[in-house]
């Protein structure tokens, strides 16, 4: 399925305030892709086929940016606060992306995504949350589905203190992603510096033989690596590079103490 269906059907179910914010955030061309695929240049087979990457590369980009602000806008209402450190984790994001136009755009979109949930009532917002995750599930590769996670154990992080409540929806979003819900709480010990955390982000426990430290290891490389999301952006790819290397520091402390 792609981006584009998911995102049509979200976006049916909300207003029509919401469709133009929308439209006007996502700077590239997935929406007018949408609605013509048949924009590229056809001047010769070549540029059609460039045109038509180039298409399916800002509907990836733009279709996670999306799936983002959507599930963003759930996890920083997850507590019953709106904090102003998790608000503007999602400002640095956008700005360092886009530029401050995007910023307000990106505020409008969480701000009428929060109206929608307050006008439509708890049991539709989240039955509409459990329906677009299944709809990125099936749209999205792994490795994004990982990186929203990941983005989203930051906002949880950005007040300096995770809500267990926060942790239980981030699980539930997991879940509904179709990942280990243990997938959460690796993100949460990244950038730990004590053992434990190490093997947290590891996956396994400390009684793991050295061939599961070695599995582990490498199945979260294959999962992580920033060229598996290179179509996602230059932000997104350095995120991934931030978070590969504090996988590596995990790795190390636990083959340092094994004498690996």
């Amino acid at each position: 399925m792609a981006y584009g269906k998911w995102i049509g059907a979200f976006l049916g179910a909300l207003n029509g305030g919401i469709l133009g914010a929308m439209a006007g955030f996502a700077v590239g061309s997935l929406f007018d892709y949408i609605q013509d695929p048949g924009n590229a240049d056809t001047d010769s087979y070549s540029n059609q086929a460039q045109g038509q990457r180039q298409h399916e590369q800002e509907g990836l980009r733009n279709g996670f940016l999306f799936s983002l602000m959507v599930l963003s806008a759930h996890i920083i209402q997850a507590d019953g606060k709106i904090m102003h450190s998790e608000m503007e984790t999602v400002r640095r994001f956008l700005r360092n992306s886009f530029g401050e136009a995007a910023v307000r755009q990106g505020d409008s979109i969480l701000r009428r995504l929060f109206e929608y949930r307050k006008r439509t009532g708890e049991a539709a917002w989240q039955q509409q949350i459990r329906e677009a995750c299944a709809e990125m599930r099936t749209a999205m590769p792994e490795e994004h589905r990982l990186q929203l996670i990941a983005f989203l154990v930051e906002i949880a992080k950005a007040d300096g203190r995770v809500d267990p409540v926060e942790v239980s929806v981030l699980r539930e979003i997991a879940m509904y992603l179709g990942l280990n819900a243990n997938t959460v709480d690796q993100f949460l010990s990244l950038g730990g510096s004590t053992l434990a955390d190490a093997y947290e982000v590891l996956g396994i426990a400390p009684t793991a033989t050295d061939d599961e430290v070695r599995r582990a290891y490498r199945n979260l490389v294959r999962q992580h690596h920033p060229d598996r999301i290179a179509t996602l952006g230059n932000d997104v790819v350095e995120a991934a590079k931030k978070k590969m290397q504090e996988i590596n520091d995990a790795k190390e402390r636990i083959y340092k103490e094994r004498g690996m």
